[in-house]
This record gives C-alpha cells, sequence and structure tokens, in this order.
C-alpha cells in the first residue's frame, strides 16, 4: 500500500462519512490494510519499535490478520518519556506542522507531533464527532477547551471549523466572561469539561440567571471521566443535550472516539483510524463487555505511530448502536494509576461521584482527602449541601451518602460537610485527590 492510499479523502460533512456507514467486514478489511502499514512504518522508521519488534521476535511481514496484534509489544507513557522529545518520530523534524505536549504535572512531559495530512485527519475526526454529538454546519459553537500544548483547545477548534461552524476561541477560565459571551453571542453548542461545565452552570446561578435560559442546544464534553449522573445534573440545569467525546493526546486529541445523540450509550470508536482493545491485568485481550485497561493502536498516523498504547483508562467494549460497525466504549470507570486502594477495597473518584449525584440535599462539588493513619490508609470526602439545606437536612444526607458508599463501593470513608464555595472549581479539568500521605 503507498504513502498516499491509506487516509480518507476528506468529506463534506452534510450527513455521515462513508465509513460510518461501513459493515463490520469492511471496516475490519480496512484495518488490516491499515494496520500493516503502521506497523511496517513504525518499525521502519521509528529505532524504539524496531528494537522492540525485534526483542519480540516479530516482524511487519508477520501481521497477516487483526488477531495478530496480540503478538505486538506494548508502548506506555514511559516509553513517551524516556524518548522525550522526538524519539518516537517516524518523519523528518521538517514534516511536522505541529507539536504538542503534555502538561508533565506527573513527570516528564510527553511530546507528540503531527505532519499536514495529520491534522487534516484530526480535524476530520473532530468533526465527525461533532456531527455525531448533533451539531450540525452553520452553528456557533463556544469552545471552552485549554489552549495551547494541550490538545483540547486547537483540536476541537478545527474540528469546528471543518464541520463548518462559528467557532468561539474561549479557552479555560475566566468564568464569568464564559457567563457574558455565553449571553451575548447565542451559541448552539458548547464544547467543555464536564466539571467545569457545571462550574458555568454555577455562575449563571450565581449571577441570578437561569441555565436553562441559555440558547445552548449540546454540549460535548471529554477530558475527563465523568457519569451518568453528571449527564443527568448537566442536562437538567442546563436543559441541553450532554455528549461524550474521548481522545488523549498520544493517540491524537479530542475525536478518538464519540457519542451519537440519537442514542448517548457510550462513545462510539473511530475504528476506521484506531484499533481498540481490553487487556486484563495480565495484559491478555478479553472479550467484548469484560472490564480492563483500554489500548489503541493508531492506523493512520504518519508522525508518531503508536502501536499497542497502554491508556491506564479502564473501561469495556460492546457491539456498535447508531454506527453499528464501530464498537463503543463504556463510561471510563477511571484510570488504573488514580485508583485508590483503600484497605484492600478499590475505590474512584467517578463512583463517589455518582453516590453524591443521587442525594438532592448533597452538590458534586466534593474533594477526596487520602491520609495515613498508623499503617492504614483513610480517605476523608469533603463535600459542599446544596443551596437552601438546613444543617439537619444536611447532616442526613451526610450520614446517608457515608452509608451509601459503604454499601455500593465497600469502603468505609469519612465525611465532612464544608460551606457551600468553599471547595474549588474546576477552571478546566478537576482535580479530586489530594494525597496527604
Amino acid at each position: 500500500m503507498t504513502r498516499d492510499t491509506y487516509p480518507p479523502t476528506r468529506q463534506p460533512h452534510a450527513g455521515l462519512h462513508p465509513a460510518e456507514s461501513m459493515t463490520r467486514v469492511e471496516l475490519e478489511r480496512l484495518q488490516l490494510e491499515r494496520l500493516q502499514w503502521t506497523v511496517r512504518h513504525a518499525y521502519e522508521r521509528v529505532p524504539f519499535y524496531t528494537r522492540r519488534f525485534d526483542e519480540a521476535g516479530i516482524a511487519p511481514d508477520d501481521i497477516r490478520e487483526l488477531a495478530d496484534i496480540a503478538r505486538l509489544p506494548f508502548t506506555t507513557k514511559e516509553d513517551l518519556r524516556a524518548n522525550y522529545p522526538f524519539g518516537l518520530c517516524a518523519v523528518p523534524r521538517g514534516d511536522l506542522r505541529r507539536i504538542h505536549a503534555s502538561s508533565g504535572t506527573t513527570g516528564q512531559v510527553t511530546v507528540v507531533g503531527y505532519t499536514q495530512r495529520d491534522l487534516d485527519t484530526w480535524a476530520d475526526l473532530v468533526a465527525r464527532s461533532l456531527f455525531a454529538s448533533g451539531v450540525r454546519p452553520g452553528w456557533t459553537v463556544h469552545n471552552a477547551y485549554g489552549y495551547g500544548l494541550f490538545t483540547g483547545g486547537l483540536g476541537a477548534h478545527a474540528g469546528i471549523e471543518r464541520l463548518g461552524c462559528t467557532v468561539v476561541p474561549m479557552s479555560g477560565g475566566n468564568t464569568a466572561k464564559q457567563v457574558q459571551l455565553i449571553r451575548d453571542f447565542e451559541p448552539d453548542a458548547i464544547m467543555c469539561t464536564p466539571s467545569y461545565l457545571l462550574t458555568i452552570a454555577d455562575a449563571f446561578a450565581a449571577a441570578g440567571l437561569d441555565p436553562r435560559a441559555t440558547s445552548l442546544k449540546v454540549a460535548v464534553c471529554g477530558a475527563e471521566p465523568w457519569t451518568d449522573a453528571m449527564r443527568k445534573e448537566l442536562e437538567e440545569r442546563l436543559d441541553l443535550r450532554a455528549v461524550d467525546i474521548y481522545g488523549l493526546s498520544e493517540i491524537m486529541g479530542p475525536g478518538v472516539a464519540n457519542e451519537c445523540v440519537e442514542t448517548q450509550d457510550g462513545p462510539h470508536v473511530w475504528e476506521d483510524h484506531f484499533l481498540p482493545e481490553i487487556v486484563d491485568e495480565a495484559l491478555t485481550q478479553v472479550a467484548d463487555g469484560e472490564r480492563g485497561e483500554l489500548v489503541f493502536t493508531t492506523l493512520t498516523r504518519e508522525a508518531f505511530p503508536m502501536i499497542r498504547y497502554r491508556t491506564r483508562d479502564l473501561t469495556s467494549l460492546h457491539p456498535g448502536s447508531a454506527r453499528p460497525a464501530h464498537r463503543r466504549i463504556a463510561k471510563i470507570l477511571g484510570r488504573n494509576d488514580d485508583m485508590i486502594v483503600l484497605r484492600g477495597v478499590n475505590v474512584f473518584p467517578t463512583q463517589i461521584e455518582e453516590i453524591a449525584l443521587g442525594i438532592p440535599e448533597l452538590t458534586s462539588h466534593f474533594v477526596l482527602e487520602l491520609s495515613r493513619s498508623g499503617a492504614l490508609d483513610e480517605l476523608l470526602v469533603k463535600i459542599e449541601a446544596g443551596p437552601g439545606t438546613d444543617a439537619a437536612a444536611a447532616a442526613l444526607a451526610a450520614d446517608v451518602f457515608r452509608a451509601s458508599i459503604a454499601e455500593r463501593v465497600g469502603a468505609r470513608v469519612g465525611v465532612e460537610l464544608v460551606a457551600g464555595g468553599s471547595l474549588p472549581r474546576s477552571e478546566g479539568k478537576l482535580k479530586r485527590l489530594y494525597d496527604l500521605r
């Protein structure tokens, strides 16, 4: 297959992309062709992959069917850090048209780059994702994802324009200004993290404005795990449809997968560009429907091909619904490196969020403080009561909250009610866990 045959020709977005209407057989045939190209591309152009494949005793010609992907070695975030900045780049530096990087808050930053073809593919896929979300050409989209080295802002921006929409490049933060521009510009849709959309709704209410009275019809939310309970909260408070967009910079950025507004049953992976797997703790593939770690192999990426990249996200794969050939991922439970192991019980912030949102007297504004008492870890949940909730009702709700966590999660935690507005609000990605050990 030649270099110029694998990327899609850009399509007008008046309807579905042709790949969205493929049969599963057609899609898997295309995936195999693109997987074979990607493996050869990485092996021949990235010394890291040459070495890894040779050590595993596998060559590009050994990939004869999709199942052969299980023979390939994994790639991890640590591999990107060890090869910082451009050790995994498969093209000459002069062919790069953009560079993105992680924040580096948990270690050495990870760097990814894009050729012009990569950027075109990315814009197409975000446009495809927005269309699946219910956004339509001619709409105005308020983009509150952060601009800069983070992939969210610029990735969303290009897709908004590619779809034929007007973009308001607001970026994150400055919430009062967000409220003003949503009122003044009357956008049809918003893109941001779910926690920040909740902050925006709170800001409307604090200003004496009805969050349900805006022009917004659709919210395309991602960049952090969130629950269906949070979706319900956002939809009720803002009178819109909240749809999940999934992505990560190591694979591309936003637009790797997206929910369809007509079903809202988990993001469909755009499998003509990304081959997903789920693996267990032994790194063995598991069947669709079984939970494990999500792994991706890029199928069309030129600059930074990724072979079996371990995302650390915990989820499961399910058959496609609104896009039948493209499998769906369930809501992300969390990251296996963000999981709290409390006296032998696995605890995720999303579990706490779901329980909190089911108790009307409490809000979804909470933080988790992990500390150590002697040889044992302790978890304290600090949470705000709802506006207008009296002290007695709030105390009773806190008891219900504590008991519900013990029953549904299996962990005994402390609960502390704090004053309304005292906990940090999201300005983009929300930090839930504070490790005080």
